[in-house]
């Protein structure tokens, strides 16, 4: 039943959230970056927020949820709260980096730290380097779940993705209640989007992934690269972009529309097909994750069908 509520919270919440927007004309205007073309009211994360901030304080007070697990997505709030404030008045992007910072340095500390990583034939436990590693994972994954929020349903359904995947191999109620508090959501930012979820909703996201990797990468040190497989689809499109960029001697800070998502939809598929291969694509690496038993062969064939992935968006839409 709590979740159930908790739904209906999130969907009606991002039913009020939008026509206040719309009344107050905070729209998200056309701009480079954008792959939209009609100004959309955005802040819809502002629901997930606090959907999901309410479904995990219940299960923390019925003791569903491990208490550093709980801490470490508590610490989520801040980074909702400035990107928040970061959808309404632009903050400085170093401003943004510091509090991200912050963040990153205070789930670590809730959750003990990235205990040790494992390379298959070593493994490295040194703290400061697997810290550090962690930490620049946090930045990462906060900023590329961002930068992936670009056309209708696509940062939501991946985030579903995750948390019933998460559910199926490692159990927990945290799962279902993420799962619900996004669906909310997405009924309203599904193709064509009444309401974008903007930073607030992205940047929590992308945080709260980080902190799920650390966390049960702790438990087991292959959940490390479990993780990073469930989550590729996101992060490949991301880092090869900004490398390849950076090849090109851009200015990595300024806005675009290179990676594959975008230049699908430029070549004429429409939201909802890309979404929907997107979801086929992220089963594609659920099922290599569950039916290869060596994680790092899984890794290995999950990072091949990327690449042949990104060749396929290179054919139809060029890298430029």
């Amino acid at each position: 039943m709590i979740y159930i509520a908790l739904f209906l919270i999130s969907f009606m919440l991002t039913y009020f959230i939008k026509n206040y927007a719309i009344k107050k004309s905070l729209v998200a205007e056309v701009n480079e970056r954008s792959s939209h073309t009609v100004p959309t009211p955005h802040g819809g994360g502002i629901a997930i927020a606090v959907t999901w901030f309410a479904g995990l304080s219940y299960l923390f007070y019925i003791e569903q949820i491990d208490a550093s697990l709980f801490y470490a997505l508590l610490v989520g709030i801040i980074i909702s709260v400035v990107s928040f404030f970061d959808d309404i008045f632009e903050l400085s992007a170093k401003f943004r980096i510091l509090m991200q910072a912050l963040v990153a340095v205070g789930g670590l500390v809730a959750l003990g730290g990235l205990r040790a990583i494992d390379f298959g034939f070593f493994s490295v436990e040194n703290q400061i380097v697997t810290n550090l590693f962690a930490f620049l994972m946090i930045v990462w994954f906060i900023n590329l779940y961002n930068f992936l929020d670009g056309i209708d349903g696509y940062a939501g359904s991946e985030a579903i993705f995750l948390a019933i995947a998460g559910l199926i191999l490692f159990g927990g109620g945290h799962f279902i209640v993420l799962a619900v508090s996004v669906f909310g959501f997405l009924v309203w930012n599904w193709h064509r989007a009444k309401i974008f979820m903007g930073d607030v909703g992205s940047t929590l996201l992308g945080y709260t992934v980080a902190i799920f990797t650390i966390h049960y990468a702790n438990d087991a040190s292959q959940n490390l690269w479990i993780w990073i497989i469930l989550f590729a689809l996101f992060w490949f499109d991301a880092t090869l972009t900004l490398f390849r960029r950076y090849k090109n001697g851009e200015k990595l800070s300024q806005a675009h529309r290179k990676h594959a998502y975008q230049r699908l939809t430029q070549s004429g598929m429409s939201h909802e097909r890309v979404v929907v291969a997107s979801i086929i694509l992220n089963i594609v690496l659920f099922l290599v994750i569950y039916f290869i038993d060596n994680i790092f062969m899984a890794f290995t064939v999950a990072c091949m069908i990327l690449y042949s992935v990104m060749r396929y968006a290179d054919g139809e839409k060029r890298f430029e």
